[in-house]
């Protein structure tokens, strides 16, 4: 199966990225079928060679999650939700209601006790 994936270039700790169609058994930094882009982490710099990214997806090929995104924010792909992201989404929803409710408690609480100070005074 033909994968589009990042090909790691550049200097230690400077690293850049080629986005590539190569076989999906082959090494992250082996000889690609084919160059289809570029992409630069710490500058946020992408080039996308469109036509040809067309070509490779209509013969099936299947891009990584990175790749994905960035073809998504390109334009190329329209955004799917992705399960994992779904389930951390709900997730994160029922920590905040817990939150809410356990700092709803405490305010409860300090005010019954404010009150039973007064009494007691």
């Amino acid at each position: 199966m033909i994968k589009l994936r990042l090909k790691r270039f550049g200097k230690k700790k400077e690293a850049s990225f080629r986005i590539v169609a190569c076989n999906s058994t082959s090494r992250r930094d082996g000889r690609p079928l084919q160059e289809l882009g570029f992409y630069n982490p710490r500058t946020k710099e992408t080039r996308l060679d469109t036509e040809a990214l067309r070509t490779r997806l209509t013969q099936g090929a299947q891009p990584t999650d990175v790749v994905r995104t960035l073809l998504e924010k390109g334009g190329l792909l329209e955004k799917k939700e992705r399960p994992s992201i779904a389930v951390g989404k709900a997730k994160l929803e029922k920590e905040k209601i817990a939150k809410a409710k356990s700092k709803e408690a405490e305010n409860v609480n300090k005010e019954v006790e404010s009150v039973n100070k007064e009494a007691e005074s």
